[in-house]
């Protein structure tokens, strides 16, 4: 751990005289911040990013890697949760410097000349210092929960909280600054997250190197470990294209030579990883453990290094500059250039660059699809109707966020209104037609450690959670679509949202979980859900019509814009007025759920005439037995 973090310093400070991030040089009558700004400024990010990664590598290993102790973490694992408390501390205090130092380094004055209001002023109206303060209270957060209880279930909350308050600074710094911010704060945010359990993971797993079950645990993080490998290499090259700006750079600027430098860090990691698979791990689970460890540490002192590469070209200058020299205030807004008038070419193509959709529809149909080839291997039929609609749903996923109906529902109204209809009732539905927790029931397989838990089980707990029970019930379903339909534009949320990427974002996001909750809770034939009779749901449904229906009529007639400060800065000249394209989208927003609302409707019907009671039969006492088949027979959840 000490040689780890001495190579990540060393290789901080030589990355910032590289790069050129410590020029102590001062222009003539600007004033400059001080030596102190200009070394602590990159010194604490590297303590804040060190204290962070640790943080979720400990709370991470004793909540998902390592057996538990029933529904309590081991004693190794409370361990674990006890020793992240103090980096938790350390690392929301180091937060609490940096927006001091921050300031001083963005107004040039010396940290001991500044003022209360100033710091104040940065921390509570400017993102960066809002970023920087959110960071610390996740991390107080952390430190709390901890303490709080050796409940699994409570570890594995911690340990999300400790990898989200890694990504705070992702929206706010370079990236956030850079041509294509989509792509840049989300491929960043990503990379971060990859990363950190990655380090962290390789961290927390040595620190349990005596623990009797080790060679398990390793096996289980070298998953894991593949996993983040691919994720940050993809993440990584997806930024660097955006800060870079194309491959010449790559070899003509100290930025680009700073990127070889990480890639190279990048391979040789994964070839340590390939070693570890082929080789160390065999013996390790033969009871040679000292390959391993002589491996690991040096997987770490590498990935140590590259961590302050990182931190080194977070402060470097770009080729790409962060501010332009004749910026555009509306490129500076949407972060892409205004995209012509629309034409059913455009919509299907001029594709928006973002990875947290294209992540998710990725992995999602690679998963189901593996699922699926599992269950055939092991002589099981399952409906190609089921693969069809899921794959079918989230190809929608992918064009409705991603293609040209992405980039224009930031611009135009009636795009966006018909872009909430489809990801709210058409993907949701297809989603939920290929009864994807029935196949992971069916496909996932038990740990060999009964005291491991792994994806099937913390699914089961989920299925055997009351608030689950609770948001299926299609009355509470129905509420929760509603109240996302309507609390969205008629509270002013909507400007808010389209303004900031992050809640860009998660009212997507929302969209689609209000959709999944209410048609799970109305299609039904998964384990988890209510039984319930037909009627009610064909009158849930029906009320869930009228709410968008309403809604439509509201803003059909209303003579107010909705998020009328945003969509008036990004009108385009060449479309309708505001309220005209309101108008617009309100009739398009009817048509586009019309169809999706038929077939729920006429599927309904048809169950409440034949008596089909439709639920699964997975019973919170009895969560590992059965689940529903297309032919409603009870048959095995765990492949044999």
């Amino acid at each position: 751990m000490v040689a780890a973090a001495g190579a990540a310093v060393v290789v901080l400070i030589a990355s910032l005289r590289f790069g050129g991030a410590v020029d102590g040089s001062v222009l003539p009558g600007i004033p400059g911040p001080g030596t102190l700004t200009v070394w602590a400024l990159p010194a604490l990010t590297m303590l804040a990013t060190v204290l962070g990664v640790l943080t979720v590598g400990l709370t991470v290993t004793a909540a998902f890697l390592l057996p538990g102790d029933g529904p309590s973490v081991a004693a190794h694992g409370w361990l674990l949760l006890r020793r992240s408390t103090w980096p938790a501390l350390l690392g929301a205090a180091t937060c609490l410097l940096l927006i001091v130092v921050t300031v001083s380094d963005l107004l040039g004055v010396p940290v001991a000349r500044l003022s209360r209001p100033a710091v104040a002023g940065f921390a509570f109206s400017i993102a960066q210092g809002q970023a920087l303060l959110l960071q610390a209270g996740l991390g107080l957060l952390v430190a709390v929960l901890s303490r709080a209880g050796v409940s699994r279930g409570l570890a594995a909350v911690t340990a999300g909280l400790a990898m989200a308050a890694l990504l705070p600074p992702a929206f706010t710094g370079h990236s956030a600054g850079a041509g294509d911010h989509q792509l840049a704060v989300t491929s960043l945010a990503l990379h971060i997250l990859a990363a950190s359990l990655w380090v962290g993971g390789l961290a927390g797993l040595l620190l349990v190197r005596r623990h009797r079950r080790f060679a398990e645990t390793a096996s289980r993080y070298s998953r894991l470990a593949l996993a983040c490998f691919v994720a940050t290499a993809v993440s990584g090259g997806a930024n660097a294209a955006v800060r870079l700006g194309g491959w010449p750079a790559l070899g003509t600027s100290r930025y680009g030579f700073l990127v070889l430098l990480k890639v190279l860090a990048l391979l040789a990691v994964g070839v340590i990883g390939a070693v570890h698979r082929r080789r160390t791990l065999p013996a390790l689970r033969s009871g040679a453990p000292g390959a391993f460890l002589r491996l690991a540490g040096g997987e770490l002192l590498v990935l140590a290094a590259a961590a302050g590469l990182a931190v080194g070209l977070s402060r470097s200058p770009a080729p790409v500059p962060e501010i332009a020299v004749d910026p555009d205030p509306l490129v500076e807004l949407l972060g892409f250039d205004q995209p012509g008038p629309v034409t059913v070419a455009r919509l299907l193509t001029d594709p928006l660059p973002d990875m947290v959709f294209p992540v998710v529809v990725a992995v999602g149909i690679v998963a189901y699809l593996a699922g699926a080839r599992r269950l055939r291997r092991a002589g099981h039929a399952w409906p190609a109707s089921r693969t069809a609609s899921w794959v079918g749903g989230m190809l929608l996923l992918g064009a409705m966020t991603g293609l040209g109906v992405a980039r224009y529902a930031y611009v135009l109204v009636s795009v966006h209104l018909v872009q909430h209809v489809v990801l709210a009732t058409a993907v949701p539905i297809l989603l939920v037609g290929g009864a994807p927790v029935t196949l992971a029931l069916r496909a996932l397989r038990r740990p060999a450690d009964p005291q491991v838990r792994g994806l099937r089980e913390w699914l089961v707990l989920t299925l055997r959670s009351r608030f689950l029970r609770f948001v299926s019930h299609p009355l509470v379903a129905l509420a929760v679509f509603v109240i996302s339909l309507h609390g969205l534009y008629l509270t002013g949320l909507l400007g808010p949202l389209m303004r900031y990427h992050l809640g860009h974002i998660a009212m997507l996001a929302s969209f689609v979980v209000a959709g999944l909750v209410l048609f799970r809770a109305l299609l039904g034939g998964e384990p988890g859900r209510r039984r319930v009779h037909p009627a009610l749901l064909v009158v849930v449904h029906l009320l869930a019509v009228a709410a968008q229906a309403v809604l439509g009529l509201v803003l059909l007639r209303s003579t107010t814009v909705i998020a009328a400060d945003w969509y008036t800065a990004v009108h385009p000249g060449w479309a309708p007025s505001l309220l005209a394209d309101q108008r617009l989208g309100a009739g398009l927003s009817w048509m586009a759920g019309a169809l999706p609302a038929a077939a729920v409707l006429l599927l309904l019907v048809r169950r409440w005439i034949h008596g089909d009671h439709v639920a699964g039969n997975f019973s919170p006492g009895d969560p590992d037995q059965s689940c529903a088949d297309p032919n409603k027979r009870r048959i095995p959840c765990q492949t044999p």
